[in-house]
């Protein structure tokens, strides 16, 4: 195999086939790039570590057609440091990888395609097309309440939903969920207006690296998602991302919402934040091997009163806001309430509460504000 890529081209090709690259070391094939060439210039590189992987399209004039697994680290290594505008890459028969450019060259072994995991189908008639910039921003906005090793599996990654022609993204662990619809652009696969429903869990590793793949800048830049009983793939021009879905039916999320709080507060978001911040030099602080996160909201009238103490000093801060209801002192732990007003992504918020052991809900208080967006934090029980 001997193909010649432009050096920008296949730079630009290996940072996003990083994310489908194994880092666990069981494999020798999942930690390299299955590289496949046919004449006269299609170049199609692929990483997959059985969980999730991308697929990439790139120009490049093949001479000799053939098909390698390449170390990624190594092949992102010599790229970086190689001059030149175009880079060669040649494999003989013995599996001796050459990648030179100009008077620089670099010999590495390469392993045969044949060692390269099976791909999943890579096609589907269903699924829909969103813009990337909806689905990266309510993607952010959801990641952080997503569980991690949570003994029931389905909450282990972002919960997908496309249904009556609107996007669904619910997150949700033992202490916090995250809700978000908008009204997106969504095209069916066969050009109509209204999306075909779709219900699908993405493992919260893919979550990660599908997120840094999507494209915020260009409003007119789109995904397009194809669903399989056990896959999913999302197509964002030459770049084809996939991954293995969790298997399961998602938690019944509108149930625990809930909707009859009695307590209410609107404020700026900013100065929450910041208080918050500020209590967060006592409550992240190391005690006896320990971390003391917990918080305490006290209303007083129109002012929030935020403290915090340990064992080595405490913090105060007060923040205006307007409250209607009975006054209520509570506790959260603060790093999952900061999380929680960091994806509320609104000027002003309102939280509804009803007393200190039920949990609140933290909504942007903006009625010009199209999408649905819920935040819901459990309290933690106060020492006496």
């Amino acid at each position: 195999m001997k193909i010649v890529f432009r050096k920008d081209i296949i730079s630009a090709a290996v940072s996003p086939l990083m994310s489908g690259v194994s880092t666990k070391m069981t494999l020798a094939a999942t930690e390299g790039i299955l590289i496949e060439a046919t004449l006269p210039n299609v170049c199609i590189m692929t990483t997959y570590d059985i969980e999730k992987g991308v697929r990439i399209s790139v120009e490049a004039d093949v001479i000799e057609a053939g098909a390698a697994i390449i170390s990624a680290s190594k092949l992102s290594q010599i790229v970086r440091v190689m001059d030149g505008g175009d880079i060669t890459l040649v494999v003989d028969e013995k599996n001796c990888a050459t990648i030179f450019s100009g008077r620089s060259s670099h010999t590495l072994t390469a392993l045969p395609a044949g060692d390269f995991p099976e791909v999943p189908r890579l096609t589907s008639t269903q699924g829909f097309t969103a813009p990337q910039r909806v689905v990266r921003n309510m993607m952010g906005k959801c990641t952080y309440a997503m569980g991690v090793n949570d003994q029931r599996p389905v909450l282990n990654g972002l919960f997908f939903s496309v249904t009556d022609g609107r996007l669904h993204m619910v997150s949700c662990d033992s202490f916090k969920m995250a809700t978000c619809a908008t009204e997106a652009d969504l095209v069916g696969l066969d050009g109509s207006e209204a999306a075909e429903d779709a219900n699908f869990i993405l493992p919260n590793k893919s979550v990660s690296e599908l997120y840094k793949l999507l494209n915020d800048k260009d409003e007119e830049a789109l995904v397009t998602v194809y669903t399989t009983r056990k896959n999913i793939i999302f197509v964002m021009g030459d770049i084809t991302f996939f991954s293995k879905l969790i298997e399961g039916e998602y938690i019944d999320y509108n149930r625990i919402i809930m909707r009859n709080h009695r307590i209410f507060l609107s404020m700026d978001r900013e100065a929450f934040i910041s208080a918050l911040e500020h209590a967060a030099l006592i409550t992240e602080e190391k005690v006896a091997g320990s971390v003391r996160s917990h918080v305490r909201l006290e209303t007083e009238g129109n002012i929030l009163k935020i403290s915090a103490t340990s064992g080595t000093g405490s913090a105060y801060d007060e923040v205006a806001v307007v409250h209607e209801g009975d006054d209520i002192t509570i506790a959260f732990n603060n790093r999952y309430l900061i999380d929680s007003l960091r994806a509320c992504n609104a000027d002003r918020i309102k939280i509804s509460m009803s007393s200190p052991l039920t949990s609140i809900n933290i909504e942007p208080d903006d009625d010009d504000c199209k999408d649905e967006d819920l935040f819901m934090l459990l309290p933690v029980r106060m020492k006496e």
